[in-house]
């Protein structure tokens, strides 16, 4: 990884940066940056996913006063904001069909577009660095992602692995974010066991180094006053490099009278609402206001009403058809998908945890 960074780094090329959630690719594209002949100016951070497209162009090409609502004075956009420097464009596979038009032209002129100037569009020498966790193959496929802007950007590749691919680096960047975390709260640097060393490195970490660093931190907070043990560990089990998927699905363990889940309950009623799964669920998640557990149980809670259809499952969460590898994968990541044999069995003799009649009727 360091050799491939420092290649890219000799370069002004395009790269592009292909990793799960958590596992670093904003270091990656900081390195690069640091490492290059434009260290000394901007580095600029976007969040594609995080920005709604309706203010995205306005964020990366700026606009003036007036040009829409809201817009009380002129603003340059990031874009010019890191002239001479480096562009981050993180979460790229979110990007709408338009604004990857628009960064398509950029990227082909180097010319920025202010939204709502009428006079010439200026240049800009920026260096694009883009990162995604999605499969932009698998987009193009699906017609969700342009080809042209795909090549634009893939002038270098870099793959950053999960953090359970690379298990030797665990215990590398725990000693690091524990003294990290150690010094900020002015506590001792906690020390593991032999057994809890080699729990981390088997535990599969489906937040990657993000999930890492919260543990870390957790532990150096807790201030145990002894070696820690696998037991003081704040992650999820079973502790293995394969996906924890329930072998008995969490409803039926806890039986057809179990009482219904407050959190899917108020998740329901805003896909009732017309949410979505990635507007309703996705997002606190991603923003740690979810925990897997309500994940799960939502997941639950739809395959009981879908018969274990995960394609049904789809229009219960407002999502179309081609959202099915997208929705697939995130549940498989956070480790949520749930075995169908049982939903398939049961069929509809468990209880919903909420009114039938506060859901989309959706039939297998």
């Amino acid at each position: 990884m360091r050799r491939e960074i420092a290649i890219a780094a000799r370069t002004r090329a395009k790269v592009l940066i292909l990793g799960e959630t958590g596992s670093g690719k904003e270091v990656v594209a900081r390195s690069i940056h640091e490492q290059s002949a434009r260290a000394g100016r901007a580095f600029m951070a976007v969040n594609c996913s995080g920005i709604p497209e309706t203010l995205l162009e306005s964020e990366l090409f700026g606009h003036t006063r007036g040009s829409f609502t809201g817009a009380y004075r002129d603003k340059p956009g990031m874009i010019r904001q890191a002239h001479g420097g480096t562009l981050f464009l993180d979460e790229l596979g979110e990007m709408s069909l338009r604004m990857q038009a628009a960064l398509l032209r950029f990227t082909e002129t180097g010319e920025i577009h202010t939204v709502g100037a009428e006079t010439a569009p200026v240049r800009s020498d920026v260096r694009l660095i883009a990162a995604t966790n999605r499969d932009l193959r698998a987009r193009i496929a699906e017609g969700a992602f342009r080809e042209d802007l795909y090549y634009r950007l893939n002038v270098i590749l870099i793959r950053v692995a999960p953090l359970r691919e690379r298990p030797d680096d665990v215990p590398v960047l725990f000693a690091h974010y524990t003294r990290l975390a150690s010094e900020a709260y002015g506590m001792p640097t906690p020390e593991l066991t032999a057994d809890a060393a080699q729990a981390l490195r088997a535990y599969a970490w489906p937040g990657n180094v993000r999930e890492l660093r919260n543990v870390a931190e957790r532990l150096a907070i807790a201030h145990l006053g002894r070696a820690v043990t696998p037991a003081d560990l704040p992650i999820d089990r079973p502790m293995t490099g394969a996906p924890a998927v329930p072998s008995v699905p969490t409803a039926v363990a806890r039986g057809a009278d179990a009482p219904p889940s407050a959190v899917v309950d108020t998740l329901f009623e805003r896909f009732a609402a017309g949410e979505t799964f990635w507007t309703a669920v996705r997002e606190p998640f991603i923003a740690r206001g979810l925990t897997r557990q309500d994940l799960s149980n939502l997941i639950d809670a739809g395959l009981q009403q879908t018969n274990g259809s995960y394609r049904a499952l789809l229009a219960v969460f407002n999502l179309p058809p081609t959202d099915y590898k997208r929705f697939h994968a995130f549940l498989y990541q956070q480790q949520c998908n749930l075995p169908v044999a049982h939903y398939r069995e049961l069929r509809r003799t468990i209880a919903l945890p909420v009114i039938a009649s506060e859901r989309p009727s959706v039939e297998a």
